[in-house]
């Protein structure tokens, strides 16, 4: 007969039983997206009050949407500190709001609208006034010959412009042969900063710091690119500058980036060119950095074990600031009978010729109390992050944290290749890919069972696109260790894989090769592809693999999952793959993701209880007899 995929049913939490209902709980802590100060007014007894507008986001379950909200308070500055906060109004919901930007003054606001259909998503364009108010600065790509993808990739060719409105001029500012993100204007108009990287290799890197004197027009750089770190300082990555980074002195900004495992605020003093650590240390394993105006910080913080929180303090003047006091706006409280902490692995072996491959990992650990759970051990969820050029910092995730509340630990593994590390880091996963970053997991898995109380009979793995390519390396190579995977859009086949991707050159990438627009594959190539795939492994592959894929991913084509899911059903291996016609790549839906995290809860739960194991161990007996 022939075998098909499971059309995914529209399904909410209340439909699981009680893990829906956590997993509800859970997700109704919202999150803060974006910040405003507006210009400050006379109170009584000479305190400023400064009017602070924020805007929050968090899944609405029973409307199948994201709810979009604003939130406005009162923050009463005495020159050195924020004392009280005083919330006014009520929450005001948001809907068809793209773009929001507040006037120099703070008293108005400037809204871009616009109605979007189900599924469609918006490029926010990275633009601003010139200093004399007569020009636009915006980045631009090149797109020729053809378009390559730009989420989660911030190594594409691209430039600063300055343009004329009336069109009749168009002024490149920068290197157009580098890839440019978030420039940033200072208070007294006179500077620019802006990130700068690498066009091709990994898709995401650590970056420069640049600056741009408006008045000579002439770059400097004020950080460069970490390869490894020297002074605890690991780098500047994507998406590190927010709106409002300048402090009111014009040579100070201030920027949030991964920093190894978690998210701190940096401050980067671009006169001496000097980078200092604010939050190192503090039990927030996340920082978030809205925006500073009038030296007025305001930011989001969280942990594993807590939703995020929003903070607020003013700048202490330059060489004083670890001084900072923090004034809480809205407060989140610790998840009970939970806690996290940072393991740090050391490799044992690496790859011969690999010189940057010696520096240790980390992996984050997200478990239940022992004392107030009455257990011994706990089972354990592995979960190795998607990219392979990304991160997971210490932060609120609310499916980490449902995974936990039923009882799992989650260990979340940052191997080699993750971004916060080094750029040395980043590029020691090239060639090594399907090995080094699957050792790595694995290793960090030995780690845990020997320091933590876990049981080494109930380990799972889940993970998403590379985490999902390293789930299936992993069940493959280990059969016996992992009784369930649960992956998402997963990448199973690089070789077939190229020709239907948004991204062809990430294959290159990661083997090291160059690559340019007109490459044809050679056997070479995809024989190299091939090999370091999981579908090499299929035939030693015993464990319950649950498969969800998003019908109209332009990233990993869901037929990779296809190919997998035929394989293994012929061998008679417990298999189901989950078909969502209407999703992407990332399933982000609200209902379609809230369906896949509870499914693949569930295939867990039911695939690490003893009753299946002994009759998954029967059928194992059964087939290795044959």
């Amino acid at each position: 007969m022939a075998y098909r995929p499971e059309r995914a049913k529209e399904a909410l939490p209340g439909d699981f039983g009680p893990i829906g209902d956590l997993y509800q709980e859970l997700s109704q802590f919202p999150s803060v997206v974006y910040a405003s100060v507006g210009v400050g007014f006379a109170a009584f007894g000479g305190a400023e009050c400064l009017p602070l507008y924020t805007e929050w986001c968090q899944p609405d379950l029973g409307r199948h949407q994201k709810l979009q909200f604003s939130r406005q308070y009162i923050l009463h500055h005495d020159g050195t500190a924020v004392v009280p906060v005083t919330p006014v109004g009520v929450p005001v919901e948001i809907r068809d709001q793209l773009l929001i930007r507040m006037s120099p003054t703070g008293m108005r606001k400037a809204v871009l609208t616009h109605h979007l259909e189900m599924g469609q998503k918006q490029e926010v364009l990275e633009a601003l006034w010139s200093p004399d108010d007569k020009g636009i600065v915006f980045v631009g790509w090149w797109h020729e010959p053809f378009r390559l993808g730009l989420n989660a990739c911030s190594n594409r060719r691209s430039a600063l412009f300055l343009l004329d409105p009336s069109g009749s001029s168009c002024e490149l500012l920068s290197s157009d042969s580098q890839a440019i993100s978030s420039p940033r204007l200072s208070p007294d108009r006179t500077h620019l900063v802006y990130l700068e990287g690498p066009v091709f290799g990994p898709h995401r890197q650590c970056l420069k710091l640049q600056m741009l004197s408006w008045q000579t027009k002439l770059t400097s750089t004020v950080v460069d690119i970490v390869r490894t770190a020297t002074t605890g300082f690991f780098g500047i990555y994507s998406g590190a500058l927010p709106l409002h980074c300048w402090a009111g002195d014009n040579h100070r900004v201030l920027l949030s980036t991964p920093q190894r495992s978690r998210k701190e605020l940096l401050v980067v003093d671009t006169k001496l060119g000097s980078v200092k650590c604010i939050t190192a240390g503090t039990p927030e394993g996340s920082w978030t950095l809205l925006g500073i105006q009038q030296d007025l910080l305001v930011m989001s913080c969280s942990s594993p074990n807590c939703p995020p929180s929003l903070v607020v303090g003013v700048l202490p003047p330059a060489g004083s600031e670890l001084e900072l006091q923090w004034t809480s706006v809205e407060k989140a409280s610790v998840l009970p009978d939970t806690e996290w902490k940072t393991l740090t692995v050391h490799p044992t072996v690496t790859v011969e010729g690999n010189h940057d491959a010696g520096q240790a990992f980390e992996a984050l650990l997200l478990s239940p109390q022992e004392s107030k759970r009455g257990e011994n051990i706990f089972p354990l969820v592995v979960s190795p992050h998607g990219g392979p050029h990304a991160v997971f910092d210490a932060c609120w995730c609310p499916k980490m944290a449902c995974l936990c509340q039923l009882g799992f630990a989650v260990l979340m593994v940052n191997y080699r290749g993750s971004l916060g590390f080094g750029q040395a880091s980043i590029e020691s996963l090239i060639s090594h890919v399907g090995v080094q970053d699957v050792e790595d997991t694995q290793l960090a898995v030995e780690l845990a069972l020997q320091m933590e109380p876990l049981d080494p009979d109930r380990i799972a793995l889940l993970g998403g696109s590379h985490g999902g390519f390293v789930c299936c390396h992993l069940i493959g190579r280990y059969p016996e260790m992992y009784k369930a995977c649960a992956v998402r859009s997963p990448v199973i086949n690089m070789a077939t894989l190229l020709g239907t991707s948004d991204i062809p050159d990430w294959r290159y990438a990661v083997l090291g090769l160059p690559y340019c627009f007109e490459r044809i594959p050679t056997k070479e190539d995809l024989a190299a592809m091939l090999l370091c795939s999981p579908i090499i492994h299929a035939a030693k592959v015993r464990t319950p693999l649950l498969i969800c894929v998003g019908a109209k991913d332009r990233r990993v084509s869901p037929y990779q999952a296809m190919e997998y899911y035929r394989v293994l059903r012929a061998r008679e291996i417990p298999v189901k793959l989950l078909w969502y016609p209407e999703e992407n790549h990332a399933i982000s839906g609200v209902e379609a993701g809230a369906a896949v995290f509870l499914n693949c809860a569930q295939w867990m739960i039911h695939h690490l209880s003893k009753e299946s194991a002994d009759a998954e161990s029967q059928q194992a007996a059964k087939t290795s007899e044959v």
